[in-house]
């Protein structure tokens, strides 16, 4: 499958209100899983409606191998599938029934091929097994794997995923987890996430939004190593907690049993027996997430 770039240039939303949803975004996409990396209301699912030609930009525009969201939205489509969060099925069809439904609304043409591109897409999300079970009667991560199976239906070359584990149990998740991984081998998958383990376990590079500001755009690693030598972990009292707290950034807490441990952020750490941790993608993710912070009291 040839490679897709995509381009976004200054891409902003704001909504009725003057609530600012996307601030102006300048993106590069290429290839590999592309993570939207924020908490709540920061701007990822309108970023994603966006690019999927189902919200209208306030300013800018973004292409899609060259095809513009504003004017080819038609021909867009054709090369993405979407899943929202919260899609819809039909608690008594069956996985194949629910399949071919969507199937014959992306009119992929005749029941030979509309068979043909089920029985693919359940081999691809591993749900072969269970085309006769009803989709009621699935657990939430099955019902995620027919949902990302509908998303390939078309063969997308772009597929934008809405946080694909949010609500499933630690088991589900790194199934899907799994899944975005390798179907990410030869297309571009973008997904949006407030889970930042899920990030570590999929994606190539991340984009951190906050209050529709873009922080940081570039690759996992890059991201980790802008807090490389400013990551501590320290063994404190529990009686100690709240007053470390209120000098440090936390990113962890552990319970031990002689105490506590904590992993800080901070340039230096003025307390007996700290010692420097290789830092994480969550330490890079609450480090980018301070800094913009602290701009905003310096302001």
């Amino acid at each position: 499958m040839p490679k897709l770039r995509i381009e976004v240039e200054k891409l902003s939303k704001t909504y009725e209100g003057g609530v600012k949803a996307l601030r102006p975004l300048d993106l590069t996409i290429t290839d590999g899983v592309y993570a939207l990396l924020g908490p709540n209301g920061s701007g990822k699912t309108t970023f994603m409606r966006t690019l999927a030609t189902l919200l209208e930009p306030t300013t800018g525009t973004a292409r899609v191998d060259g095809l513009d969201i504003r004017r080819d939205r038609l021909a867009v489509r054709r090369l993405l599938g979407y899943l929202p969060q919260d899609f819809g099925f039909y608690p008594t069809l069956t996985v194949g029934e629910q399949l071919d439904y969507m199937a014959l609304l992306c009119d992929l043409g005749s029941a030979a091929n509309r068979e043909q591109a089920v029985q693919r897409v359940m081999d691809e999300v591993n749900m072969a097994q269970y085309a006769d079970r009803k989709m009621g009667n699935l657990s939430g991560g099955m019902r995620q794997r027919v949902g990302i199976a509908q998303a390939l239906l078309n063969t997308p070359q772009l597929l934008i995923i809405d946080e694909p584990t949010a609500g499933l149990d630690p088991e589900e998740r790194i199934r899907i987890r799994g899944l975005l991984a390798e179907v990410g081998a030869d297309r571009i998958v973008m997904l949006s996430t407030h889970i930042v383990a899920d990030v570590e376990a999929t994606a190539d590079n991340v984009c951190v939004l906050r209050f529709g500001e873009n922080l940081f755009t570039g690759r996992v690693e890059e991201l980790i190593g802008r807090v490389r030598g400013k990551v501590w972990l320290v063994d404190i009292e529990p009686a100690e907690l709240r007053q470390v707290k209120e000098r440090y950034t936390f990113t962890a807490v552990y319970r031990t049993a002689s105490g506590m441990k904590v992993r800080l952020l901070a340039d230096e750490v003025d307390h007996a027996g700290a010692r420097p941790a290789e830092p994480t993608l969550e330490d890079g993710y609450i480090g980018e997430v301070e800094r913009a912070s602290a701009v905003e009291i310096e302001a």
